[in-house]
């Protein structure tokens, strides 16, 4: 039986070759949740860099959050993470959510990113 690292291992590569069959040269925003915080970057595969990245652990965001680990933070960060995107020349990207479940803090990011200018 593989263990729960493997399989959100596996889940994880799942998802990214699935969107580098669909990407078209879209950057990647990838995401990345722990029990504390979320983290998230704008990623060009093809140039191999990050464009734009955003965490709850951004000093703009961590006097105004009460915690970084419910979906207030995730959709604050969803919206920074958006605004620094479209500042850097990105509209179009294809959603990472790596071996994380699309729902509650993942949606939040998701949802904020698309009122803040990101098309996904």
């Amino acid at each position: 039986m593989a263990s729960r690292k493997e399989t959100l291992a596996r889940r994880a590569n799942r998802v990214r070759r699935q969107l580098k069959a669909v990407a078209n040269g879209r950057a990647r925003l990838s995401v990345h949740r722990s029990s504390k915080n979320i983290y998230v970057q704008v990623i060009d595969d093809v140039a191999g860099r990050t464009l734009a990245s955003a965490s709850t652990l951004d000093k703009d965001l961590r006097s105004s959050l009460k915690t970084g680990a419910d979906t207030a933070a995730a959709a604050a960060v969803g919206k920074l993470v958006a605004e620094r995107a479209v500042k850097a020349g990105v509209k179009d990207v294809v959603f990472d959510r790596g071996a994380f479940i699309f729902h509650g803090r993942i949606k939040a990011l998701a949802d904020a990113a698309r009122e803040g200018g990101l098309n996904f």
